[in-house]
């Protein structure tokens, strides 16, 4: 009787022991298959045995190549240094042929990302043939960057403007703006908006007149910004309609864009982490070199058709429909935007507790503002 009791307590034993172990396994499973969204596959070197080292290419650009010497396009100096990278719809045709114009004195290569499918009616620009197109239909910038802007691709650009397409430029150039950059030691930034003629969503976007740059706002109200704050949207903070990055910073802002978070909303509070550095220090707002932000609703429809009377034909009466059918999808847009969001924090929370050789390099910040 007590040799069969043993023989049932041992069982139990080794099944635990079993159960434990496959836990064990499946919960690294998920750990790997988590971590393979944001780390690079490894190849075992077999796959390249074949080549010799120097002929192995790493990295591409952006740079048209002639078909023949007598090309029609200009020759391209090869010390190119700047990406402009826009999500575009016909409707901005105008303005955006405006911003690339101002580029036209710096080493440039232009990247329009076509969210409404027309890409035809751009061919009347003399620029257009010397630019790059990419058509995917009601995406955003940051779905495009993700897929079309990969680090080793861009790596030869010293800095990537990622810009909406309604910013205005008026007072804003390029090679000034990117001496400024340069001069102030910073990896991420953004122009300064002008207050007169810009929708402005965060006060540290706003352009100071006494300055060249700025790097943080002090202000009282529903969050308070002093001098000792360390932190966005008080400093080290920009913008996510006309950021500036260096090659080192974006590599780092290319892993944090999530591929499946379309809206990108979240990433601004977090791009600090990617300045290389003190992000107080790092990131900045440029003064000097300002531009207006129209604010122009795209994606999903515009608020066009306000104008109609009040007496319609059952044509009028269709566009009204549209056009509330417009408003409908950009408060859709919206609520999902804000779902992201909420995602996207979840998400970083997650790899912050799961990631225990990380360090944040901001946190003794966060305890010292906790302590006062």
């Amino acid at each position: 009787m007590k040799k069969g009791a043993s023989y049932g307590l041992l069982t139990a034993l080794v099944t635990i022991v079993i159960l434990v172990a496959i836990k064990i396994q499946h919960e690294h499973l998920k750990m790997e298959s988590r971590w393979m969204r944001f780390t690079p596959i490894k190849r075992a070197n077999k796959h390249w045995d074949g080549l010799p080292r120097g002929i192995m290419e790493s990295t591409s650009d952006m740079e048209l190549k002639h078909l023949w010497k007598t090309s029609r396009f200009n020759s391209i100096n090869v010390n190119i240094t700047v990406l402009l990278a826009i999500a575009v719809g016909i409707k901005q045709k105008h303005n955006v042929n405006t911003i690339v114009r101002k580029f036209h004195l710096v080493n440039c290569s232009v990247m329009l990302f076509h969210y409404d499918g027309n890409v035809d009616e751009w061919r009347d620009l003399e620029w257009n043939d010397r630019a790059i197109h990419i058509l995917a239909y009601n995406q955003t910038k940051w779905w495009f960057a993700k897929r079309f802007l990969h680090p080793d691709i861009v790596s030869i650009y010293d800095y990537i403007f990622l810009w909406d397409e309604d910013i205005g430029v008026e007072n804003f150039h390029p090679e000034r703006y990117l001496q400024i950059m340069i001069s102030e030691g910073l990896e991420i930034s953004q122009p300064a908006l002008d207050p007169d003629s810009s929708e402005i969503h965060h006060r540290i976007t706003i352009r100071n007149k006494a300055t060249k740059v700025h790097r943080r706002v002090t202000y009282r109200g529903s969050l308070n910004c002093s001098s000792e704050s360390r932190g966005p949207p008080c400093t080290g903070w920009v913008e996510g309609m006309a950021p500036v990055f260096s090659r080192a910073a974006w590599h780092c802002v290319w892993l944090l864009i999530q591929n499946d978070l379309i809206h990108g909303w979240g990433l601004d509070m977090k791009l600090g982490y990617c300045a290389q550095g003190d992000r107080t220090r790092k990131v900045g707002v440029i003064d000097s070199e300002y531009i207006i932000h129209q604010g122009i609703p795209s994606l999903g429809g515009t608020s066009a058709n306000k104008q109609l009377s009040h007496h319609r034909s059952p044509e009028q009466m269709t566009i009204k429909a549209r056009s509330d059918r417009s408003v409908d999808l950009r408060s859709q847009i919206r609520r999902q935007s804000t779902a992201e969001l909420e995602i996207f924090r979840r998400r970083w929370d997650q790899a912050v507790r799961e990631d225990e050789e990380w360090t944040d390099p901001f946190h003794h910040h966060k305890r010292k503002r906790r302590a006062s």
